[in-house]
């Protein structure tokens, strides 16, 4: 078996999977595997190694992995508006792992990666047969430089707002200038996509508003709440923002939309399966059992989407 890279080998074997006595396996920061409990505990089942054969009808395997897998990879990141640990991932997208099962009869195994070098780095080296994530800028890249496609996106489509007490004296974007503005931080999808969008709009936030990168986007809420900042950046999909009018705060500015939670696909995959998994996502909202998964999401419904538009995000927010 040819050598893999340590963050290869964190992403082979960090892997969450719904066993018949368990809730499954999760992946922590620091920590590659960390196991989440139910009835009893008990280890994922390793790939099968290279010199097995693969049953008929097997997912395509990654370039570089070295083994032969029976199960299909499929990573997920909701980025700085989650909040989520690995094992409440699980069980928040467990409805849909197992739409994804009964599109390509066999087991689904999901990967946790709320690190984003992780799931940069298995995008880059092609780990992930599947990959869905709300920093729609990675899974942009990974079909602009890695040979994945585009499979679906959710609706609807995301965007910047900006977040203000209901007694501001901010009125407009131009009130601004010279107030202190907060944003996830500033590697985050979110914040790039505020910057761009305001941007577009005049005003250039690093040189003229007092700046302050908060980790996540309930940070940001919480800020502008206790008058540490005075207005803040978050995604229109984040409970910040969906929250934020009920709660007595008022939305400044929506920016542009732009995709919102792409799933992609590994260029490796037979096209059949990418196929079969696009039309179950799309037809989610068609049945009782699909619209409760997507209410466990917090999105209306998927389309097949515009992948030129998705690549174009990129080059919208500078990368």
């Amino acid at each position: 078996m040819r050598n893999r890279s340590k963050q290869g080998q964190m992403i082979s074997t960090a892997v969450l999977c719904l066993a018949s006595s368990i809730e499954g396996s999760a992946l922590a920061e620091g920590n590659p595997m960390q196991l989440a409990q139910n009835q009893g505990e008990a280890k994922p089942r390793p790939p099968a190694t290279s010199a097995a054969k693969a049953p008929a009808g097997a997912g395509a395997q990654p370039a570089d992995s070295g083994t032969i897998r029976t199960y299909v990879l499929f990573a997920i990141s909701e980025g700085a508006s989650g909040g989520l640990d690995a094992s409440e991932i699980l069980r928040k997208y467990s409805g849909l792992k197992a739409v994804m099962e009964q599109a390509l009869g066999r087991e689904v195994r999901i990967v946790a990666a709320r690190n984003f070098e992780l799931l940069e780095r298995g995008l880059k080296e092609r780990q992930f047969d599947f990959a869905m994530a709300r920093p729609a800028d990675y899974m942009a890249r990974a079909i602009r430089d890695s040979k994945y496609s585009l499979v679906a996106t959710a609706n609807p489509d995301g965007m910047c707002t900006i977040i203000v007490p209901k007694d501001s004296p901010i009125k407009t974007l131009a009130d601004l200038r010279g107030k202190r503005l907060g944003l996830p931080e500033a590697v985050a999808f979110m914040s790039r996509f505020c910057r761009a969008d305001l941007r577009d709009n005049g005003i250039d936030i690093a040189k003229e508003t007092k700046l302050q990168y908060l980790r996540e986007q309930d940070v940001v809420g919480y800020a502008v709440e206790s008058g540490i900042i005075d207005a803040g950046g978050v995604a229109s999909f984040s409970g910040v923002a969906r929250n934020w009018e009920k709660k007595g705060g008022r939305i400044l500015h929506r920016s542009v939309k732009q995709p919102y939670f792409p799933l992609i696909a590994n260029g490796n995959l037979p096209r059949a399966d990418v196929e079969k998994v696009r039309k179950a996502f799309i037809q989610l909202n068609e049945s009782e059992g699909g619209k409760e998964v997507l209410q466990s999401l917090g999105v209306q419904g998927f389309a097949s989407g515009d992948e030129q538009r998705l690549i174009k995000l990129l080059s919208w927010l500078g990368d």
